[in-house]
């Protein structure tokens, strides 16, 4: 057995650096706000961990039970057509997609992966509320369960905090002022000092 002597040296913790810049970022306080989750039906055993997981870091973040629709789609390539239309009334902060999708013998899950991916995104994009893509795309049952909560955390409970940051972040984006607004003004500033 070999034995390792003590070392008396310290370990020196160093603080990651500050940003030069400053960042506008969201918070992830669900407190007043409102979600929509679609599920998919299909992989049921999966998507029904995945939601769970969702809908309960939606309220660890402070969303209330009330403040959380919930949208049941027959399959994955529903989600983005039924996330479209919870976006559209516009009465939700954010739209969490929940789905997986598994590799079979086929080109059929390529195809389906690409069309919810691009649905999802452009709903989000064209609408301005945020989506968050909570849709396992895997090559096997056993990496699905994995990622449902298993070894590698639940992407479900992931795709909440992204909502809940993304609808935050939507909100202080909101406030910042005006690039334009600022531009101008320090133009006409500058116009009326040369004038003086």
């Amino acid at each position: 057995m070999v034995r390792r002597a003590a070392t008396k040296e310290k370990i020196k913790l160093e603080h990651p650096p500050q940003p030069g810049v400053p960042a506008v970022e969201g918070s992830l306080s669900a407190a007043g706000k409102r979600f929509a989750i679609v599920v998919s039906r299909f992989n049921s055993f999966i998507t029904e961990r995945l939601f769970q997981s969702a809908y309960d870091g939606l309220l660890r973040s402070g969303a209330k039970k009330k403040d959380v629709a919930l949208v049941r789609v027959p399959g994955a390539f529903e989600i983005p057509a039924a996330a479209r239309m919870l976006a559209e009334t516009k009465k939700y902060d954010a739209i969490l997609c929940i789905g997986c999708l598994l590799r079979g013998d086929t080109a059929h899950y390529d195809v389906i992966v690409n069309e919810v991916t691009r649905g999802i995104g452009q709903s989000a994009q064209e609408t301005g509320i945020p989506h968050a893509f909570g849709v396992l795309t895997c090559e096997t049952l056993e990496q699905a369960i994995d990622r449902a909560g298993l070894k590698m955390g639940n992407k479900g409970f992931e795709a909440a905090l992204a909502a809940v940051e993304m609808a935050n972040l939507r909100d202080a984006v909101s406030r910042q002022p005006s690039a334009v607004r600022k531009g101008n003004a320090k133009a006409s500033s500058r116009k009326r000092t040369i004038r003086s």
